[in-house]
């Protein structure tokens, strides 16, 4: 079902302000941004390894990632988990019980086919599945 962690969302206010830490501090290089209109956001990737960071800027006040940061700061939004097929995944999680915020997949950054889970199935973290028809950055 999983095959590795796709990405760590981190959620800030400015990607520009946060370049200067990733990329001066930490040496490593953000590769592309992206505007998501319909999640009101603005994605940057890093990658790491085998998987990447994404840092995630609200377009918008009313945001997910503008609520996001009001109620609890900049820092980890959500932990996103590869799979093969999110469809059959999000079917059998939903037959568990899992408490789903997607039941069906959309649009992701780079191309990917997303969902969520809710945090309160699954301890506390916003969990994203992401399933990529070609390669990722």
């Amino acid at each position: 079902m999983i095959s590795k962690i796709d990405h760590i969302g981190i959620a800030v206010k400015s990607i520009e302000e946060a370049r200067h830490f990733y990329e001066d501090i930490l040496g490593l290089k953000i590769t592309g941004v992206e505007v998501i209109e319909e999640q009101k956001v603005k994605v940057a990737f890093i990658p790491l390894g085998d998987s990447e960071l994404e840092l995630l800027e609200s377009t918008s006040p009313d945001g997910p990632v503008a609520r996001f940061i009001e109620s609890k700061g900049e820092g980890i939004h959500h932990l996103a988990y590869r799979v093969d097929n999110l469809d059959k995944t999000l079917k059998k999680l939903k037959g568990t019980g899992i408490r789903l915020i997607d039941e069906k997949p959309r649009y992701g950054a780079d191309n990917a086919q997303i969902a969520f889970l809710h945090p309160k199935s699954s301890g506390g973290v916003l969990v994203e599945l992401s399933e990529r028809g070609g390669q990722s950055r």
